[in-house]
């Protein structure tokens, strides 16, 4: 099938690599995928910002952008959330553009949500030697996807050695511009996450959002931890 990639803001970015991964494991599964050069921020820092109205006309231009009938796929729990919950939402008073947002919606997937529950594929031929520990996006919460989706994933990678992680639903302290806002209360969010990654054992960090690879990846790289932090399309990609 014909699958339209929203790479995301920190993707394109902070993490090209995940985009990369991205289009080489759908590709490697047999789809085609585009790529609408057009996108840009799916809006969201406007929105939980409270610019609602710069947040609807982002919202509008995304819509434009990924018309169609092919299934959006995006390696971001965060920017799915953004347009399966938040669209509809911000533009349910428009005669015009809910129908539209609502049909968007409907076919925007989360890359590990597309794998496991809408094309039912767990093995995908990947290798990785190691002791990897997951972390669960807070915004998988957001879209109902239980932590079992991408373990799932995980279990059916060669060679891996999956580690619980303690306190796996507690969130990094990214939480976009929460970050910005309430650096001190976000400091501490990612310090006590860096103590579960340690008191687990493992050497690599898995999760499916880039903004919480790069706020856990910053802190165990300022205190010099010899952690790997990957994007789970780059995992699925291992040889």
């Amino acid at each position: 099938m014909k699958i339209l990639l929203m790479v995301t803001c920190l993707g394109d970015v902070i993490r090209p690599s995940a985009g990369q991964a991205t289009v080489s494991l759908l590709r490697r599964l047999g789809h085609s995928v585009a790529f609408p050069a057009a996108q840009t921020c799916c809006g969201q820092p406007l929105f939980n910002s409270g610019y609602a109205e710069l947040a609807r006309d982002q919202a509008r231009h995304t819509i434009r952008v990924f018309a169609g009938d092919g299934p959006v796929v995006t390696p971001s729990g965060s920017c799915a959330a953004m347009v399966k919950t938040e669209f509809p939402h911000l533009l349910a008073d428009d005669p015009t553009w809910y129908p539209r947002a609502v049909e968007l919606a409907a076919r925007t997937f989360e890359l590990s949500d597309f794998l496991v529950n809408q094309l039912g594929i767990t093995e995908l031929g990947a290798r990785y030697l190691g002791r990897v520990t997951y972390h669960y996006a807070c915004h998988l919460r957001a879209l109902a996807m239980l932590p079992a989706t991408v373990e799932s994933l995980l279990a059916k990678v060669e060679g891996l050695i999956y580690v619980p992680l303690t306190r796996l639903d507690q969130c990094c302290g990214f939480g976009g511009s929460f970050a910005v806002r309430y650096p001190h209360v976000s400091g501490a969010m990612v310090d006590d996450k860096m103590r579960c990654i340690l008191q687990c054992g493992a050497d690599t960090l898995v999760s499916t959002d880039t903004g919480c690879l790069m706020n856990i990846g910053g802190k165990l790289h300022r205190e010099n931890r010899d952690i790997k932090v990957l994007h789970l399309a780059e995992l699925l990609e291992s040889r």
